[in-house]
């Protein structure tokens, strides 16, 4: 149950974030060639972040 809600969240986080980048992206004129490497970048923090995200709440119930 608590995997469930955990990976819910975090779809729906990513896709905020994403969103987000989206609009930096167009906002600072980021070129075509260099936004995938921005994506990514902050695609693998946040996943990160929840995954650790994750393990803490994991072994804190």
């Amino acid at each position: 149950m608590l995997l469930m809600i955990v990976v819910l969240f975090s779809v729906f986080y990513l896709f905020q974030i994403n969103r987000m980048t989206y609009t930096l992206c167009v906002r600072r004129e980021i070129p075509e060639e260099n936004q995938p490497k921005v994506f990514r970048t902050i695609n693998i923090l946040i996943t990160i972040l929840l995954v650790s995200f994750y393990i803490e709440i994991l072994y804190a119930v």
